[in-house]
């Protein structure tokens, strides 16, 4: 008899692995993904970052996403094409994510060398933690540390691919979010939760608290969105 893996059940199980030995051993700056600048930063961070969690409920709530959702998507397309689909989607988030993150960098830190700081002088207080009120604004100042020293982790990206092609598949079937414990259609849903996501990559004000990679999110959205419309064609 032949064994069939199913790929969701395999990612899932790669994930928890993942994160029992990251309690452990502490594999952020190998497997995390870093600000290219970062000393930490390599190239195979595009693809580690998915199997990364920062905490329980980060992990809880992407794998639940991936079991929910995903599994519909595999047994439509098959292994082969799921798998290609998650990764693309994380991959492409995670670049998205990348791109954004250094339009804002590279913004505040021409601020920061229009008044005449050295180049030497702005990554030794970008590392050190510590900046000039006169010159930057504290939002300013977190968005320029925080982008260098702090690592991006989690499936999120993944995952709202997913979603995106749950709600080109399944339309007119009911989600809900917990604190809004009303039936609301994919397709209403998904857009919803997306547009929530970009208004508070904009805006800076998040609902679901600090940390988040909205970007990485809206990005993993456009991914899945350009890779459905490709192949419709095709």
């Amino acid at each position: 008899m032949k064994l069939t893996l199913n790929a969701v059940m395999v990612l899932i199980g790669i994930n928890l692995l993942i994160f029992y030995i990251d309690r452990s051993l502490d594999l952020t700056q190998s497997l995390a993904l870093y600000f290219p600048e970062n000393e930490h930063f390599r190239g195979w961070q595009f693809v580690t970052h998915l199997f990364m969690h920062g905490g329980f409920m980060h992990i809880l709530f992407n794998m639940m996403a991936l079991w929910m959702f995903g599994s519909y998507l595999e047994a439509i397309w098959g292994k082969r094409y799921f798998l290609l689909f998650y990764f693309v989607c994380g991959i492409g988030a995670a670049a998205i994510y990348t791109a954004v993150n250094y339009y804002q960098f590279n913004s505040i830190y021409t601020l920061l060398t229009d008044t005449g700081l050295s180049h030497v002088d702005i990554n030794d207080m970008i590392k050190q933690g510590v900046y000039p009120t006169n010159i930057l604004t504290e939002a300013q100042a977190e968005q320029l540390i925080g982008t260098f020293q702090t690592p991006m982790v989690g499936a999120s990206g993944a995952i709202y691919g997913i979603l995106v092609a749950f709600a080109f598949n399944f339309p007119n079937h009911k989600l809900m979010l917990i604190f809004i414990p009303y039936p609301i259609a994919a397709k209403y849903f998904v857009p919803a939760l997306i547009s929530l996501d970009l208004f508070s990559g904009v805006t800076g004000f998040s609902i679901f608290g600090g940390g988040v990679a909205h970007f990485a999110h809206v990005g993993g959205a456009i991914i899945a969105l350009l890779m459905i419309m490709f192949w419709r064609k095709a």
